[in-house]
């Protein structure tokens, strides 16, 4: 009779394995799901702890922290617990992204085994914290950002104003109110091209994140 429940229970055993197996596995479709929209990931109901993950990734990409961690806390409430330490440290990457936190996103991104960002990006993403702070900032943290963006605004205008000069000295000089002008058409020509490189370097990079690693 020993002997027959044993037996009786292998099958058991085998199945809860297989399924402890399976729920452990599941942020491992994150790359599966990539390619998605956001759309389709809010429907997905096979792998809905890795679809909210990724959510939740996605927004802190777009600085909207209080989304992040929506989905995040969602992915979390549905995952196997053997799943929840490395979930949380993507958490905790995305989050420092999210909120512009390059040290930590740093140490996020080192303790899950993947290459940091660059010390660019890194400057990028502390420059963004300067510039437009966390939702739940301080007032004070808020108005240096707005003084930081005018500060910055006035420094173009007046480069742009002094390169006018300085290309229209060949053809007999310009006014003060052409050279105005002639600034504000160079400025906005060179922030045209800048935004246009990063749309196409950010498109490139998701379409290399999107094809995953080669072979």
């Amino acid at each position: 009779m020993a002997d027959t429940r044993l037996a009786d229970s292998i099958p058991v055993a085998k199945q809860k394995q297989m399924k402890v197996q399976m729920q452990v596995g599941a942020l491992a479709a994150i790359q599966q799901l990539e390619p998605r929209t956001d759309e389709q990931l809010k429907s997905e109901s096979k792998h809905r702890v890795a679809a909210k993950a990724l959510l939740g990734a996605r927004a802190a990409e777009r600085y909207d922290a209080k989304t992040a961690r929506a989905y995040f806390n969602e992915a979390l409430a549905g995952c196997h617990p053997q799943e929840r330490p490395a979930l949380r440290q993507m958490m905790k990457a995305s989050m420092a992204l999210a909120e512009r936190r390059p040290d930590d996103l740093k140490a996020a991104v080192e303790a899950l085994g993947q290459a940091p960002p660059s010390s660019r990006q890194l400057f990028l993403l502390r420059v963004m914290g300067l510039i437009a702070p966390p939702s739940g900032a301080s007032l004070a943290l808020r108005a240096r950002g707005i003084l930081i963006v005018l500060v910055f605004v006035l420094a173009l205008l007046l480069a742009g104003f002094g390169l006018a000069k300085l290309v229209a000295l060949p053809f007999g000089g310009v006014g003060t109110a052409g050279a105005i002008l002639l600034g504000l058409l160079i400025v906005a020509v060179v922030l045209g091209v800048l935004v246009l490189l990063g749309r196409r370097r950010q498109a490139k990079m998701q379409a290399q994140r999107t094809a995953g690693p080669p072979g």
